[in-house]
């Protein structure tokens, strides 16, 4: 078996994808610009490496039959080639790409490639059924479609050319050729031959299912953020696995679970941040079945700090005892950075470091960011985890956000509720890190733009410092006897109980309160063999817990033991579903 490092070693990437000595990395600006305005571009982020650092490990792709390992300047090459690859396809500025692919070379190379042609990329979830990717491609109007060969088959019958990639990074594969071609067609201009879109605020992105267009100005504010918030460097490692994970090695990664895909909103401007740090960024969808096992030894040697992206709650998924390989930071060389949003982060991992942010795929991803203050730091862990676990304030890129009181009719004016970390209304958000609408739907818009602000559906409190704290999504919200019972306060309080490791609460039908909360939770492997055969007895004590810390209206008044929650491909609990069990079994 191939070690890290002799794999890095022997790896040689195409001739097309080497670049000529002098390679000159800049993009053409048109003369008529003014003298003082540049138009923001986040594809410059990664010409900007491959300058400052052309030999520094850019992209690594390992755990497959044929790894490949590319430097900042290589991999500019290769974008390069991909974006006159669009060109000698025909592409126009604002033409629709279409990438169906899991975290590959690809999809990395897409989602750089397609600015420097000036058209706009649509990463597609591989999840999804057929009829939902023959939607979106239609849809999108996509011109072109490049597939990884495992989902060709969800792509057969499209009117768009496609483009297969066997992910193996040699001459003989389908990508590489419309590498090599594209490398051709440019005739050695370089990225002279490709010109900046003058027009900051025209459309770079389109993503679904929301269905929503983001521009390379906006692109651009937010990756500088998500770098800055998340402390990226050029020593920092971001590991793209979209699957879930268990390396129980010395303090490498003690389960994340369903860490970001590159498809999911085109990675909320992650790879744009990567590039603007210089930082590796290291490819992976399959990890946990790897063909191939590395020495971990040399892949740390490569870098000392470790990035993580948790798309909702890292390290919550298994026993206690797992966890005890996490060091905390200033026990080891070796930082491990935990990004998280959506779910508060367990007291338990604070050794990783968490950052809490909050955000949609309607903000480019993430927005706000929970800056910790050196006052919590003498308070119990399970008190520190509580604020920890709030949304925060506004990044620096973002306009500051506003929790305003529900509007009743089309034009009313927005109004603040009081900062007293009680009353509740919703988040509301506008500037340059705000989506430019939905693609093609222009009631759709106005509607979430009324009043001059993005309107998130995200029901939170504020606070007296300014931060906010989301209570729940509108749609979730539980209304049991007049009175509002957020179902997020209800799971941090239920999740606080140790036999719980996940839980869900949604609202069902109640005969004299309207609705009252019904709770499915998963118990720790340990617990559930304790409780087997005596569900009602872990009912009992659960709402005993739950009558200390809730009031009687939001205490469950049903629990359900499962053995898993419903999800969506990228690790959200679909509630839905949840909504339909709690109803049917009302009706038992």
């Amino acid at each position: 078996m191939n070690s890290f490092g002799s794999a890095l070693t022997n790896f040689r990437p195409t001739p097309a994808s080497i670049p000529p000595s002098n390679a000159h990395l800049t993009l053409h600006i048109s003369s008529d610009l003014p003298v003082n305005f540049h138009p923001l571009n986040p594809l410059e982020f990664l010409l900007r490496a491959a300058q400052i650092y052309p030999d520094r490990l850019a992209l690594l792709h390992p755990d497959v039959q044929f790894p490949v390992f590319y430097t900042y300047s290589v991999w500019a090459q290769r974008v390069q080639n991909f974006a006159y690859g669009l060109l000698r396809a025909g592409i126009q500025p604002g033409d629709r790409i279409a990438v169906l692919a899991p975290n590959s070379p690809m999809i990395a190379d897409a989602l750089q490639g397609v600015i420097g042609a000036r058209a706009i990329v649509t990463t597609i979830n591989t999840r999804l059924t057929k009829d939902e990717i023959d939607y979106i491609l239609t849809h999108s109007g996509a011109r072109l479609i490049f597939v990884d060969h495992d989902y060709k088959h969800l792509v057969s019958g499209a009117t768009a050319p496609i483009i297969v990639s066997d992910d193996t990074g040699r001459p003989d594969d389908p990508y590489e050729g419309f590498l090599t071609a594209g490398r051709v067609y440019s005739q050695e201009k370089g990225w002279a031959g490709l010109e900046i879109d003058s027009d900051e605020n025209k459309p770079l992105s389109l993503n679904y299912t929301s269905g929503t267009t983001g521009r390379p100005k906006g692109t651009y504010l937010a990756a500088v953020a998500n770098a800055f918030e998340t402390q990226m460097s050029k020593e920092s490692t971001y590991l793209w696995w979209a699957a879930t994970l268990l390396l129980d090695i010395i303090i490498w990664i003690v389960l994340f679970h369903r860490i970001l895909p590159m498809f999911h909103a085109a990675g909320w401007t992650f790879p744009w941040s990567i590039t603007f740090s210089f930082a590796t960024q290291a490819v992976s969808d399959h990890l946990a079945n790897s063909r191939l096992l590395f020495d971990l030894e040399a892949f740390l040697e490569l870098r000392s700090n470790t990035l993580l992206w948790s798309s909702y709650s890292a390290d919550r998924n298994h026993e206690p005892s797992k966890r005890k390989a996490a060091a905390a930071p200033n026990q080891d060389d070796h930082c491990w950075c935990c990004t998280h949003r959506s779910a508060p982060c367990s007291a338990e991992v604070q050794g990783f470091q968490p950052v809490h942010v909050y955000g949609l795929t309607e903000t480019y991803g993430p927005f706000t960011r929970n800056y910790p203050q050196s006052s919590w730091f003498g308070l119990s862990p399970s008190e520190r985890a509580k604020l920890s676990a709030r949304q925060g304030h506004a990044f620096a890129t973002s306009a500051p956000l506003r929790v305003v009181r529900p509007t009743t009719s089309p034009g009313d004016k927005l109004v603040d509720v009081p900062r007293d970390g009680k009353t509740v209304g919703e988040i509301v958000a506008r500037g340059n890190i705000v989506m430019q609408g939905y693609f093609q739907d222009p009631e759709a818009t106005a509607r979430a733009f009324e009043g001059g602000y993005f309107h998130s559906g995200d029901l939170a409190v504020w606070h007296p410092d300014g931060s906010v704290q989301i209570q729940d999504r509108s749609k979730d919200i539980i209304i049991s006897g007049g009175e509002n019972a957020s179902s997020l306060a209800i799971e941090q309080e239920l999740a606080s109980h140790p036999d719980v490791l996940e839980v869900s609460v949604v609202g069902r039908e109640h005969p004299k309160w309207g609705e009252r909360p019904m709770a499915f939770v998963i118990l720790h492997a340990g617990s559930a063999e304790r409780w087997a055969g005596n569900h009602k007895g872990f009912s009992s004590a659960l709402k005993a817990h739950a009558r200390k810390r809730l009031p009687g209206f939001a205490t469950p008044e049903w629990i359900a033991i499962v053995e898993e929650l419903p999800k969506t491909s990228t690790g959200k609990i679909m509630k839905t579903v949840l909504r339909k069990r709690a109803a049917a079994s009302a009706k038992l």
